[in-house]
C-alpha cells in the first residue's frame, strides 16, 4: 500500500457531492476491503472525537487502489487532510501519537483555522437559495450581475445586507474529451449574438465578451469562481475538465445545463482516471451541479454516455450526428429532446416532427459542412444554448458569425499562395481520427500531413497514429520531434515508431522526413508543396509562432 495524494476538496467531485478531505491509495484490490474497514475503524472515531458529529466519510475504489474521503466544514478543509492523513497513519501502524493527543492537536488546527463568519455568510446565502462561493482568499454571493465579493478576513455579518441585490445568472459547463474548448468559444458567441454580456473560462483563457481577462489554463474550479464573479456578466459558459473535477471537484455549486461532448482515450492513466470508465465517472462530476429544471445534452453517438444517461439527474437532451441514431428515435418518442443532423441540416425535434434550424454548411466552422466533427460541436452547443433559454434567432446568428479564425488552433484552414494549410491542435487519437477525415473531404492534388505525439502516450496508440494518417494516403509524411512533450522518452524514439509503422503499412522511405520542430516542418512542408496541394500540420508546441508565420504568408 502506498499513500498517492492527499487533498483538498472544495465542492462536488468524483467520491461525493461534499466539501472535504480525499486521501489516493495504491492498493491491491484483494486488499482494498480489509484497508478500507481498517481506515473507518480509524476515522469515525476521530470525526467524533474533533466535534464533525454530522460529517460523513466516502470511498471510491479505482483502478489500483482507492480514494478514502471525509466531509468537512468549509473553513476547516486544511485540518481535514490533517485528520485524514492522521487516519492513514494509523491504518499503517505509523502513528506516532496517542489518539488522544493526536486529536487534541487536530482540534487545535481547527479552531485556528476556523472563520465562523463564512460559515454564516453561507447558511444565509443557502436560505435564500443563492449561490455561495469561497476560496483561500475570497467568498461571494451571487453569480454575474448579481454577486458581491469579499476578501475571506474581511466578511460582512448577513443581517446588514441587502438580500435584494444578489442574484444568479444562468450557467452552462462544458466537459468531455473532445471538442470542449471549440464548444464553450462558440456557445459564447452564441450568447453575444443574443445581446448578452458572457463570461467564459477555457483551457486557453478567461474572458468577458470580447476581451480576455487573462490568458492560461481556467478550466479548474478557479477559473470557475473568477468567471462568475464578474460583475458585468449576464451569462456564463465554463470549460470544465478532468484535472479540476478529479483534485478539486466542480467549481460551482448549480448550473442550469452541462454538456458532455464524447469520453475518449485521452489522459488515461493518471489515478481515478486509468480507464474510460472512471474517466466518465470524472467527467459526470458536472451533473452534481444541475438544477432540478436543468438540461443535460449528451452525444448520442457516444455509447458510453448513452448508457450513463439513465442515472441523469435531470432531464437529458440527445444530439447526434446520425439521423437514423435508434437512441435518438426512441428518446423522442418518449417525449424527449433531441438535436440531429437532418438532410444536411441542424434539426431540433419540435411537437412530433423534426424542424430545421439552419444548415450545416452555413456553419463556418464546419468548412462548408467538411468538418463533421464540428457539425457535432454546433448541436451540442445549440442543445446547450436552448437549454440555457437563448432564442433560435440567437443561436443561429452566432452560429453563422463565428469564424474558423476565432478558434485558433482548432481546425483553422489558410491559403499560402494556392496551397491550402490545415493547423489543429489534435491531441489524442479521435481527435486525430476527426481531422484526418476532414482533410479526406478537402479537394487536394497532394497531400501532406506533419505531426508528432506526446512521450506520455503508448508504443501501441503512437503507432496507431500512423496508421490512421496513412488511411488518408498522404503524398509525403513529416515527423516531428516535440521535446516540449517529450515527457520520458529518448531524443529519436518516436520518430523511430512511426517510420516504423509508416513502412509496415507500405510506405516509401523517400516519403518519410523528420523535422526537430512545428514551425521548421511547416516551412519545409510549404516548399515542398504546390498550387492545389494540402498541407496537414498537427501543431502542439508551438502554435503561436506557426499561426503568426501563415498569417503573414497567407492570401
Amino acid at each position: 500500500m502506498e499513500l498517492l495524494d492527499s487533498r483538498r476538496l472544495t465542492g462536488a467531485n468524483a467520491v461525493f457531492d461534499r466539501a472535504g478531505a480525499v486521501i489516493d491509495v495504491a492498493a491491491d484490490e484483494d486488499d482494498i476491503g480489509a484497508l478500507v474497514d481498517r481506515w473507518r475503524k480509524a476515522i469515525i472515531p476521530a470525526l467524533e472525537a474533533v466535534g464533525w458529529h454530522e460529517e460523513t466519510t466516502a470511498v471510491r475504489p479505482c483502478e489500483g487502489g482507492v480514494s478514502l474521503a471525509i466531509s468537512a466544514p468549509i473553513d476547516a478543509l486544511y485540518a481535514a487532510t490533517e485528520l485524514n492523513e492522521w487516519a492513514w497513519q494509523t491504518v499503517c501502524d505509523d502513528a506516532t501519537e496517542s489518539f488522544d493527543e493526536a486529536m487534541s492537536r487536530l482540534r487545535a488546527l481547527i479552531d485556528e483555522e476556523r472563520n465562523p463568519a463564512l460559515l454564516a455568510l453561507e447558511a444565509a446565502a443557502a436560505e435564500r437559495d443563492l449561490v455561495f462561493l469561497s476560496d483561500d482568499d475570497e467568498a461571494s454571493i451571487g453569480t454575474g450581475r448579481g454577486s458581491r465579493t469579499w476578501p475571506v478576513t474581511g466578511l460582512p455579518d448577513p443581517v446588514t445586507l441587502d438580500w435584494g441585490d444578489f442574484s444568479d445568472i444562468p450557467v452552462g459547463l462544458v466537459t468531455g474529451t473532445n471538442g470542449k474548448t471549440t464548444s464553450v468559444r462558440l456557445a459564447a458567441a452564441v450568447a453575444r449574438a443574443a445581446g448578452l454580456h458572457v463570461g467564459y473560462s477555457s483551457t486557453d483563457f478567461l474572458a468577458v465578451d470580447d476581451t480576455i481577462v487573462d490568458r492560461g489554463d481556467y478550466a479548474g474550479p478557479g477559473g470557475a469562481r473568477t468567471t462568475l464573479r464578474q460583475t458585468s456578466i449576464d451569462i456564463a459558459i465554463l470549460e470544465t475538465a478532468r484535472g479540476g473535477l478529479l483534485r478539486r471537484g466542480i467549481g460551482v455549486p448549480r448550473a442550469r445545463a452541462a454538456l458532455l461532448t464524447r469520453i475518449a482515450r485521452d489522459h488515461i492513466g493518471d489515478f481515478g482516471s486509468r480507464n474510460l470508465d472512471e474517466l466518465l465517472d470524472a467527467k459526470w462530476v458536472v451533473t452534481r451541479a444541475l438544477d432540478n429544471d436543468g438540461r443535460l445534452v449528451l452525444n448520442a453517438d457516444d455509447t458510453r454516455l448513452v448508457e450513463r444517461s439513465s442515472q441523469a439527474p435531470a432531464p437529458v437532451v440527445f444530439f447526434s450526428l446520425d439521423a437514423g441514431n435508434s437512441v435518438i428515435a426512441h428518446h423522442v418518442a418518449g417525449g424527449g429532446e433531441a438535436w440531429v443532423l437532418r438532410d444536411d441540416a441542424l434539426c431540433r425535434y419540435v411537437n412530433g416532427g423534426w424542424q430545421p434550424l439552419l444548415r450545416a454548411a452555413d456553419i463556418p466552422l464546419t468548412l462548408g459542412g467538411a468538418a463533421r466533427y464540428n457539425i457535432g460541436n454546433a448541436l451540442g452547443v445549440a442543445a446547450l444554448c436552448e437549454s440555457l433559454g437563448i432564442p433560435d434567432t440567437g443561436i443561429v446568428r452566432g452560429l453563422t458569425a463565428f469564424q474558423p479564425g476565432d478558434n485558433p488552433g482548432r481546425g483553422n484552414l489558410y491559403d499560402v499562395d494556392g496551397v491550402k494549410v490545415l493547423v489543429d491542435f489534435a491531441h489524442n487519437p479521435d481527435a486525430f481520427r476527426a481531422i484526418v477525415q476532414l482533410a479526406g473531404n478537402l479537394d487536394a492534388r497532394r497531400r501532406l500531413i506533419a505531426f508528432g505525439e506526446a512521450g506520455d502516450r503508448t508504443d501501441t496508440l503512437i503507432r496507431d497514429l500512423a496508421t490512421t494518417a496513412w488511411a488518408m494516403k498522404p503524398d509525403r509524411v513529416i515527423t516531428l520531434e516535440i521535446e516540449k512533450y517529450a515527457r520520458g522518452r529518448e531524443r529519436g524514439e518516436i520518430r523511430k515508431l512511426l517510420h516504423t509503422q509508416f513502412l509496415d503499412e507500405g510506405a516509401k522511405a523517400g516519403q518519410l522526413s523528420h523535422s526537430a520542430s512545428e514551425l521548421d516542418a511547416l516551412k519545409d512542408a510549404l516548399a515542398w508543396a504546390e498550387p492545389g496541394d494540402l498541407v496537414i500540420l498537427l501543431s502542439l508546441a508551438e502554435q503561436d509562432a506557426v499561426m503568426r508565420y501563415l498569417e503573414q504568408r497567407a492570401s
